[in-house]
């Protein structure tokens, strides 16, 4: 994998960069549609595609459950497997084992945890983890690390974030021990921990970035903190992590936070929240969501965004929409996903051109003069 910056706003510090895989080009930044168990809920991969969408993100943890990543290697790889073209990130599962805190036992080895489908009992160690994502073949795979809840005190922070550093120190032998040089070439990405603490945000960035990493990512916010703590976190990390790696920013978020977030200078996102949403009957527009349930809706005979050109938007009515909800047909979940992932990525493609063209400060006011935050 190799990560070149194209443009950097001189304003705001936002960058536009490209992203090299040995499936092809990804232009930063980037919104990765999440497709947990090697699926994004309701759309297929041929829509992904015509959406513009080049990365996805598949979860370790789900898919080590079933169907096995064994099985997923024999079948030769993700990408075959889901019949996905385009780039593949995995995630290490470390988050899906914080979600299920009551089936879990953190200790030096690794993670003990019962399955939440059978009850089965598993070991989750960083070695485990990179031989798992291996078998999976995705592009770009991250180390095993510690997600807290907030609020959490410093002392149990740093605890974590001293375990997390040791996991990677760990994940990083385990993947050059186990590099095949006959397989696709895969990106190791470590990922940033230290709650709400800054010098924790700091220390673990630093020695992240002595271990020469290709990539970085930023984990453990948007767990229950106040936003404003995740922006300082963010601020409290970004300088101690190298300038010409790609920066990513875990499970964030909202419309709102990719704008802002951008502007820090943060490269890569993924959240469930456009897909999430859409299967509940919520869609984003430049205005702020749209709750299609309303009965408001029920003989409005324009499309979610007038200007919107995704295919959603082109064929279909806010009413008729409406009633695919209140009848639970299925068709509505699609049409409602597909509209909210062609907006963000649409709109990360509206703020690279932003940056190409030096004025993404102006395009950020002015996405904010429009978009209401509800």
């Amino acid at each position: 994998m190799e990560f070149e910056i194209v443009a950097i706003d001189s304003q705001t510090g936002a960058r536009a960069g490209l992203l090299h895989t040995s499936q092809g080009e990804i232009e930063t930044p980037v919104f990765m549609p999440v497709g947990t168990q090697a699926a994004v809920k309701t759309l297929s991969q041929q829509d992904l595609e015509s959406l513009g969408a080049r990365i996805i993100l598949g979860n370790t943890y789900h898919l080590y459950l079933r169907p096995g990543h064994e099985l997923v290697s024999r079948a030769g790889g993700l990408h075959r497997f889901m019949g996905w073209g385009g780039s593949l990130l995995t995630d290490s599962g470390g988050f899906q084992v914080f979600s299920l805190a009551d089936l879990n036992e953190v200790s030096e080895d690794g993670v003990r945890f019962r399955s939440h489908l059978d009850g089965s009992s598993h070991l989750f160690t960083p070695e485990l983890v990179i031989d798992i994502q291996r078998h999976l073949g995705a592009d770009i795979i991250m180390a095993f690390d510690e997600c807290i809840h907030y609020p959490c005190s410093e002392e149990r922070a740093n605890i974590s974030m001293e375990l997390t550093l040791r996991w990677a120190e760990r994940c990083v032998r385990r993947f050059a021990e186990e590099k095949d040089p006959d397989s696709p070439d895969q990106a190791l990405f470590g990922i940033v921990q230290g709650s709400i603490y800054p010098q924790l945000r700091a220390r673990c960035a630093r020695e992240l970035a002595s271990m020469q990493l290709p990539g970085y990512a930023i984990g453990g916010l948007a767990v229950g903190e106040p936003r404003q703590s995740m922006f300082q976190m963010i601020d409290a990390t970004l300088p101690h992590l190298p300038m010409q790696t790609p920066r990513y920013l875990m499970g964030v978020g909202l419309p709102n936070d990719l704008v802002e977030a951008v502007a820090t200078g943060i490269d890569m996102f993924d959240c469930v929240i456009p897909t999430r949403n859409a299967r509940n009957g919520t869609v984003f527009t430049k205005f702020g969501r749209l709750r299609l349930k309303n009965a408001d809706l029920s003989e409005d005979s324009k499309p979610i965004d007038t200007e919107c050109l995704c295919t959603t938007c082109q064929h279909y009515s806010r009413s008729y929409i409406r009633h695919l909800f209140k009848t639970n047909e299925i068709l509505g979940m699609h049409l409602a996903t597909m509209h909210n992932l062609h907006f963000y990525l649409e709109l990360m493609r509206d703020m690279r051109s932003a940056i190409l063209a030096g004025r993404h400060q102006s395009w950020q006011e002015a996405f904010f003069s429009t978009y209401e935050i509800n």
